[in-house]
């Protein structure tokens, strides 16, 4: 059954008992003073819980929601005409690996359009937190599949961020019906892209496409911030980004994506598009400050 295997968000204040987050409540609000958008946590994973509590100034690890946050804005009606069944699902927990190879690239999976859940954009690879298992080894069996990718931990592994996502994304579009808090966990390889590329037997049924991404087109990417407007500058980029293409058979082949579509921004009515999710840029933004510490 899905509410065996899942693991839930926990919340602890004030040395409190940790309480169950609950469907409708915005986690980043509640672990704020003044329902800010962003606040330092610490997190862990203990008897089948994943415990969120603020973490020291200065020391903690960044938490945020967008502006936008559906949860955030939710009126009491809205609230109340979520169905029961989807209330009772409180808040899912995933894990998103951001593998960082030896020439300083970063893997970009494109979800599969069949997906229910943000299809056709692109992401880490990731996924659910089950029962029993820790943060990294999560993170290192979504990797395996749906990329083939088997890896060891090469140093400490890193917590980068965790980002509180909700399905739809704007309550312009619906009322959630997914609510998740993602944590972005840097993997760091000694092998270049394209030795990692050699191994690389992607998912089909979860996986459309892959990209190795470089500083410079990261640069891009984080500069379309999703909500503001305003043209996004391309920068010194021209052409397009080179990606692998995956079939329904899961055979790989080489094709080019224009700029346009990964500096797309999320719109707020109509169906999605495909794009770099919100909080996906969101922790490229934080693998790149990553890259000017030592």
């Amino acid at each position: 059954m899905d509410t065996v295997r899942r693991v839930l968000v926990h919340v602890c204040r004030e040395r409190a008992a940790p309480q169950r987050a609950l469907f409708v409540q915005s986690v980043t609000g509640h672990l704020s003073d003044e329902g800010d958008d962003e606040v330092e946590v610490s997190c862990s994973v203990e008897r089948r819980q994943f415990i969120l509590y603020r973490g020291d100034e200065g020391r903690g690890t960044p938490l945020k929601r967008p502006a936008f946050c559906p949860i955030k804005h939710l009126s009491v009606t809205e609230a109340a005409a979520i169905p029961l069944d989807v209330q009772q699902r409180g808040v899912d927990v995933a894990v998103a690996v951001i593998l960082q190879t030896a020439n300083g690239r970063v893997l970009l999976t494109r979800r599969a359009k069949e997906l229910r859940i943000f299809p056709n954009v692109w992401v880490p690879p990731g996924g659910h937190l089950e029962l029993d298992e820790t943060l990294l080894e999560a993170g290192l069996r979504e990797l395996q599949e749906e990329t083939g990718l088997k890896l060891k931990p090469e140093g400490a592994p890193k917590i980068l961020g965790l980002w509180e996502s909700v399905h739809p994304p704007f309550l312009s579009r619906g009322l959630p019906e997914r609510h998740h808090i993602v944590v972005y966990m840097l993997l760091q390889s000694s092998q270049s892209h394209l030795q990692l590329q050699a191994s690389l037997a992607p998912s089909p049924a979860e996986v459309s496409g892959c990209l190795w991404a470089d500083v410079q087109l990261v640069r891009a990417v984080v500069s379309s911030v999703d909500g503001e407007d305003g043209e996004v500058p391309l920068s010194d980029l021209q052409g397009g980004a080179s990606v692998t293409r995956v079939s329904s058979d899961g055979a790989l082949s080489d094709s080019t994506l224009p700029l346009e579509v990964l500096l797309s921004r999320a719109p707020a009515s109509g169906p999605d598009v495909e794009r770099v999710s919100t909080g996906t840029k969101f922790a490229l933004q934080l693998w790149l400050r990553s890259l000017e510490t030592p």
